[in-house]
């Protein structure tokens, strides 16, 4: 009897199987619909899913021009952040990636552009050497003398032969300056001079003065030989150089927890109470990795009615749906208490009131903006508010990749909302018809209510953030 044939649920993990097989245009598709209807969701399932697909759009895509490459991510961008807005972790991933196309070009431009510019070299055999030491004066001043570096000096005629003082006569007299009425022709060895009466009247140089082919011109710029070099030195194949910086960028995901986790121990003390919330896989293991070599209580708010289901997961070790994509691939490999962490239990409506015997809040997030708030699971903001009431250091643990240049000028936008039948059970109909409900699935908490970010870069104040958004990306690239 043939064994049955076990189909993969849409998420994540088969997006990926598929990816290598699929073509470019389709797998755009699938991951927009994966996408749109959720089945692949948070920030991290997202940023690798964005740059997986990416690096097969850069690796398919055949260019010999920067700026169509650049087009071509853009686009792919656009369609993906109109499929899910509110993860801000795909616009930052397409964001880094045309960071690095414009980086790559430009060093590639810039080494061209030194190698054109040295003089005497191969690559200019039409341009001529230019010598920087001015020949000797054959004058009488003397060598100690600040003149003798200045004009020639004229020999004296009294001195001097008849035919010698009559020619340096002439030469010793002013040369009259050259108007627009002169011809510059009748002179071609002649200084440029122009009277400052006729300066906006003044013609442009003849062509017979042009700078030789090959060089510059005297403004500085490539003539149109110089551009054409430029032209066909631009054209080179930067795939590989893109190819090995996105891939960088996907081993910075797969690690950026484990580089968090290497500053536990200069942030979680002995004999601390932590308070956490949600079921953050960078805080659990911020929290083991500490538990090593210190002893320490957490106390863990449930997050009723959307995540509390994970949250006992994180406490228990056991996972509530194993065929749940984005868990599956962040499965907890033990649970905090096997660690030698006391873990209370607690729900939100007890926060405020264990908040006074708590030393530290760490939480976890979903995005981190420009100004230094974030956006978090609900409920973060109460616990925000309640740990400013009490004077309680605040710590929110976070990837660089969360990092979006976005500014929140309406934070509103950026809540979303769920099942409203968490709240109220569709049986309760009659009450459920005299009232509004919402179940807003994040917060938006505001910069003042943090106290450190914990990246893996080190740790951060929010009024630093901006400094590590302009590091990662690029102005021209803020609006994709």
């Amino acid at each position: 009897m043939p064994s049955p044939t076990i189909v993969a649920s849409p998420g994540l993990s088969s997006f990926l199987k598929s990816l290598k097989s699929t073509p470019v245009e389709a797998s755009i598709e699938h991951l927009i619909s994966l996408l749109k209807r959720r089945q692949i969701r948070n920030s991290r399932p997202c940023a690798v899913a964005t740059a997986q697909l990416l690096l097969r759009v850069v690796s398919a895509f055949r260019w010999t021009d920067v700026s169509r490459l650049i087009e071509r991510i853009q686009l792919v961008g656009q369609r993906l952040q109109a499929a899910q807005p509110r993860e801000l972790s795909i616009g930052n991933i397409v964001r880094r990636i045309l960071g690095l196309v414009r980086e790559e070009a430009e060093e590639d431009r810039d080494a061209d552009a030194s190698a054109l510019s040295e003089p005497g070299t191969d690559s200019q055999p039409g341009t001529p050497r230019i010598s920087g030491v001015r020949p000797p004066l054959s004058s009488s001043i003397s060598t100690l003398s600040p003149l003798r570096h200045g004009a020639i000096e004229p020999l004296d005629p009294t001195v001097a032969e008849p035919d010698t003082a009559k020619f340096v006569a002439d030469s010793a007299q002013r040369p009259p300056l050259l108007t627009s009425h002169t011809s510059y022709a009748a002179s071609a060895t002649a200084p440029m001079a122009t009277s400052m009466f006729s300066l906006l009247s003044h013609p442009e140089t003849p062509s017979s003065t042009a700078t030789p082919s090959g060089t510059q011109s005297p403004s500085g710029r490539p003539t149109s030989a110089t551009q054409a070099v430029f032209a066909s030195l631009t054209q080179k194949d930067l795939r590989p150089e893109v190819i090995g910086g996105i891939e960088e960028i996907i081993d910075e995901l797969d690690q950026v927890d484990e580089q968090i986790a290497g500053y536990a121990l200069d942030h979680i003390h002995s004999n601390e109470i932590i308070l956490t919330h949600t079921s953050s896989m960078t805080v659990q293991k911020f929290l083991l990795t500490a538990a090593r070599k210190r002893k320490f209580t957490v106390v863990h708010a449930e997050a009723y009615p959307n995540d509390h289901e994970a949250t006992h997961a994180t406490v228990t070790g056991k996972m509530v749906n194993e065929n749940q994509d984005e868990l599956s691939s962040e499965a907890f490999q033990k649970p905090l208490t096997a660690a030698g962490i006391t873990v209370i239990l607690i729900p939100d409506s007890a926060v405020f009131a264990l908040m006074s015997r708590v030393n530290k809040v760490i939480l976890g997030t979903h995005a981190v903006l420009a100004n230094g708030g974030l956006v978090a699971a609900a409920g973060t903001r109460a616990i925000a508010k309640a740990a400013k009431t009490h004077k309680t250091p605040v710590v929110v643990v976070s990837g660089v990749y969360k990092l979006s240049p976005v500014y929140p000028f309406d934070f509103e936008s950026l809540i979303e909302f769920g099942d409203v039948s968490k709240v109220f059970s569709y049986e309760d109909g009659d009450l459920v018809e005299k009232v509004d409900v919402e179940n807003p699935l994040f917060d938006y908490v505001p910069a003042e209510l943090v106290d450190l970010y914990i990246t893996n870069l080190g740790g951060h104040a929010p009024s630093y953030l901006y400094r590590i958004v302009a590091d990662h990306y690029r102005v021209e690239d803020i609006n994709i």
